[in-house]
């Protein structure tokens, strides 16, 4: 039988929590549905992003425990778009200590875009606690990855690059990225404000290739309540090179090599170009790799998402037969 594909019903949290993870920080967590399911872990993008409920309908509720939280600086996480005490190490040892805190042993780890980065840093510092991956729009944090998010989108994008770049003057242009975060981190709202929801709309606008979902991702990413968390430790991250030597996350690869792993990549994906995508399979040629013919970078393009719920339905098997 052909797998499912279509999203599940939206269903609510049976918990929701607060995890104290450090004296400035508090993590907004929730789990949904079988208490006594397959635990799987929701790693969201950004940094910064945030969880939606949308985000549980991946999942088979009779099947799964859902596990959901906000990182550091994200969502319903406290404070919003703080980037003090926020690197991927740190981030990786948050996530320890809420499978410690909610007693899980091990998990199936599901995380696109920086959640597909996160998800591998975290695989590799703690293998032994991976049960699999489903990796969706991948993001290695290199340079060049970097550099194409922050100018090379213009190639394909060019309305969208001239709106981002024209917030600042033209002798700043040649480096967007530290003019942003000049801005970014002003303390005055009225100065970050603006620039977030620029960075949002920028980001937003270029993540479908459908252009029916163009307009409602970028209204939704230029939104107060995810523009600046969103646009501060997106910014913040890739100042510092996502805190990890160059070329670390596919060279970590033989650490998870033997789990099982499915990596999903909309072929038009302009924010993730599927470049990192193939490199990662190449590294790691046990992964079943789907390339959606139809899909920009969007989970919720209709290709991509009914892969992710196939790829959830599928790992039901390899879980139980383990």
């Amino acid at each position: 039988m052909k797998p499912r594909t279509e999203l599940y019903p939206p269903i609510e949290p049976y918990e929701r929590g607060a995890l104290i993870v450090s004296d400035l920080h508090t993590l907004y967590w929730e789990q949904s549905g079988n208490p006594r399911g397959i635990p799987v872990l929701f790693l969201h993008g950004g940094p910064g992003g945030g969880c939606s409920p949308r985000h549980r309908q991946f999942f088979d509720p009779a099947f799964y425990r859902i596990v959901l939280f906000d990182q550091r600086g994200a969502g319903r996480s406290t404070p919003l778009g703080e980037v003090r005490e926020n690197t991927t190490p740190i981030l990786v040892r948050d996530i320890e200590k809420l499978r410690e805190h909610l007693g899980i042993d091990r998990w199936l780890v599901f995380g696109g875009s920086w959640g597909s980065t996160l998800a591998l840093a975290y695989g590799q510092a703690h293998p032994e606690r991976a049960l699999g991956f489903v990796l969706r729009g991948i993001f290695l944090g290199r340079k060049r990855e970097v550099e194409w998010f922050v100018n090379g989108m213009g190639y394909v994008f060019p309305e969208a690059w001239r709106q981002f770049a024209g917030m600042v003057p033209e002798r700043e242009r040649g480096d967007l990225l530290h003019a942003y975060a000049r801005r970014l981190f002003d303390p005055d709202p009225a100065m970050h404000l603006p620039f977030a929801r620029a960075w949002g709309h920028y980001e937003g606008s270029c993540s479908n290739l459908m252009p029916a979902l163009a307009a409602g991702t970028a209204a939704q990413m230029e939104t107060d309540a995810v523009a600046l968390g969103l646009a501060r430790l997106e910014c913040h991250y890739m100042l510092n090179g996502i805190f990890m030597p160059e070329g670390a996350l596919l060279a970590g690869v033989p650490r998870i090599g033997h789990l099982p792993c499915t990596i999903i990549q909309g072929r038009y994906d302009m924010v993730c170009p599927i470049v990192s995508a193939d490199d990662l399979q190449r590294r790691w040629p046990g992964a079943e790799y789907i390339v959606v013919p139809d899909a920009g970078h969007s989970a919720w393009e209709p290709g991509t998402c009914a892969e992710l719920v196939a790829a959830c339905e599928r790992m039901k098997r390899k879980l139980v037969t383990g």
